[in-house]
């Protein structure tokens, strides 16, 4: 309908079948107990990164984690994994995902390209079809949890990955400038369009650690992450600091090798919701 809020759960239309009409299936033998978005509502906040330490933490309890990269024009996945130099293969039956060294299954535009510097310049519709794909014609096997490491904002591609793939819950990234409240506001209020719950708020770059003396400088300012998801009934579920060693790793392809004690709450939250 024209005037589709797209928020079925308010829906006057006993016949509309708006989110439904549009669900994709994957290939038989591939499922997913959970499907878990990461977005945001603008980019550079580290989205990439929280997936990945997501993911990582995820599979350190001994669970099967997939992560799908659908951010098509700006993959990072493969590269914060150290398996950009790698291309995933296929067969008749479907494409396989590539394994990190920990385990993580992961696909991305990149695993496809000759070179992973060759953009990809597609309009919308293009892009949405490839991610769709992603989910249709991989061969992801079981899994425990998949991770959707989102593009910014709240275009083509989320709306094609919250209308065609069953998503359980949404992991909203942002960071302490006085944008914070704009970006929550953006994606919390997609999510509820979409009728999916947004488990909590991840603060990335929340604060430095002073080497010498220990103490904690908020250069971005303290305080505004809370009150914005105090605002929308959201928990802050972790704050990650700016830290030289870890944005080395990532550098590196080695983010298996970052200390994900301070992204477990945030998983603990997946499980248990």
């Amino acid at each position: 309908m024209s005037n589709c809020s797209h928020n079925c759960s308010s829906c006057s239309q006993s016949d509309c079948k708006d989110r439904n009409q549009f669900e994709i299936k994957a290939k038989d033998g591939v499922s997913f107990k959970k499907t878990i978005a990461v977005m945001s509502g603008k980019g550079g906040v580290g989205k990439s990164l929280i997936t990945s330490l997501l993911a990582v933490e995820s599979k350190k309890r001994g669970l099967e984690v997939a992560v799908l990269d659908a951010d098509i024009t700006g993959p990072s996945i493969p590269k914060t994994f150290g398996v950009d130099h790698l291309r995933a293969q296929g067969s008749d039956e479907g494409l396989y995902p590539v394994y990190s060294n920990g385990g993580v299954k992961i696909m991305s535009i990149n695993l496809l390209l000759e070179e992973p510097s060759m953009p990809v310049v597609w309009r919308g519709p293009v892009i949405s079809g490839v991610v769709k794909q992603f989910y249709t014609d991989v061969l992801w096997g079981e899994n425990d949890i998949m991770f959707i490491d989102m593009p910014p904002g709240t275009g083509d591609v989320p709306l094609t990955v919250f209308q065609s793939l069953k998503v359980d819950g949404i992991i909203v990234v942002t960071t302490p400038q006085d944008l914070v409240s704009m970006i929550v506001e953006k994606s919390v209020k997609m999510a509820n369009m979409m009728n999916i719950p947004v488990l909590g708020v991840v603060e990335n770059m929340s604060y430095a650690v002073c080497p010498k003396c220990g103490e904690k400088l908020y250069v971005f300012g303290e305080g505004k992450t809370e009150q914005v998801a105090k605002e929308y009934g959201l928990e802050v579920l972790a704050k990650l600091p700016i830290n030289p060693e870890v944005a080395n790793l990532i550098d590196l392809g080695q983010v298996e090798k970052v200390d994900t004690a301070t992204i477990a709450n945030a998983v603990n939250t997946i499980l248990e919701k």
